[in-house]
């Protein structure tokens, strides 16, 4: 358990990297359209290179398991990730964050469906806890305008990510980790590049030198941090807690990716965080720590029947 907390938080902290990283480009002339795609690119290529001698024999896994691979690349990297800027093009960024990360609900509500059981209380005590803290981290305060268009992509973003957790959670011994990761980066990356072609996603790049924190740093600084921390090691943790933890709980920790985010851009744009936000970490944490404990104790009671979100895989 504390192995599995500790990889999903690792994977949180350097995925929230990736806004202070893709801000410094975008600041320079970047589209968020041309980041997200260096980005999927960039990791695709590196996690090639482990991911081969791990089907050293056994490339058949690749057959068995093209389903799983082409679903986690198209809807959980690429479809979200597009889906989530399209909402941003017309929402704020917090309110386009916030309908994101409705999936943890999406994910109870879903278990509670296949399953024909309620959730039990401090399963959907956590659940409130946590999103009301994510209200909290995002400090949506002032005017803010909804476009019901908007709010339909950050719904359909939710639900990719909802999917993600559900295909990252999946027990599979016969996919590494890598494997899978590599081969949903490479997906989502020609996904990304096609409906660039398309016109669809505008690309925009630029070369000129970025700021971050007290630094000018050179434009592939910032790439790199987002190819290599908030992505390659971003996925392969991810995935590996999600696999600890099973979808229900992993979903729940990633809500401190924002948190995480917060933080790094106090230290990296100088964006300081304010009191309220503070608040509403604890409070995600603690969202947290209540869908941990109902699921042990539930686990301890009736060891034979574990409420643990792998009991359903509605993604082949």
């Amino acid at each position: 358990m504390a192995s599995g907390l500790g990889v999903a938080l690792f994977s949180s902290a350097v995925f929230g990297l990736s806004g202070s990283f893709a801000k410094a480009l975008m600041e320079t002339g970047w589209t968020p359209g041309a980041a997200v795609t260096a980005r999927l690119t960039g990791a695709a290529l590196i996690l090639v290179v482990p991911a081969i001698p791990a089907l050293r024999g056994r490339w058949h896994r690749l057959k068995d398991n093209w389903i799983t691979i082409a679903l986690f690349g198209f809807i959980g990297i690429a479809a979200c990730q597009l889906f989530y800027f399209n909402a941003v093009a017309r929402l704020s960024v917090g309110v386009a964050l916030l309908l994101e990360y409705l999936a943890p609900v999406l994910i109870v509500l879903w278990l509670w469906v296949a399953s024909r059981k309620r959730p039990r209380p401090l399963t959907i005590a956590g659940t409130l806890l946590s999103l009301g803290g994510l209200v909290l981290v995002l400090d949506l305060t002032g005017a803010v305008k909804i476009d019901v268009i908007g709010v339909m992509w950050g719904v359909a973003a939710a639900v990719c990510l909802a999917i993600y957790f559900f295909i990252t959670a999946k027990e599979n011994d016969t996919l590494p980790p890598i494997v899978l990761a590599s081969g949903g980066l490479m997906v989502g990356a020609v996904v990304m590049w096609l409906a660039a072609a398309t016109g669809l996603l505008p690309m925009a790049f630029s070369t000129a030198d970025t700021t971050l924190g007290t630094w000018i740093t050179p434009w592939w600084v910032p790439l790199a941090g987002l190819v290599v921390l908030a992505t390659v090691l971003a996925y392969v943790s991810g995935i590996m807690a999600a696999r600890a933890l099973g979808s229900k709980v992993a979903s729940f920790v990633s809500l401190t990716e924002v948190l995480f985010a917060v933080i790094w851009a106090w230290l990296l744009l100088g964006e300081l965080p304010g009191p309220i936000q503070l608040v509403g970490g604890i409070l995600i944490v603690g969202g947290v720590v209540l869908v941990r404990f109902d699921e042990l104790r539930n686990a301890a009671a009736t060891p034979a029947a574990l409420d643990h979100a792998n009991d359903v895989e509605p993604v082949p």
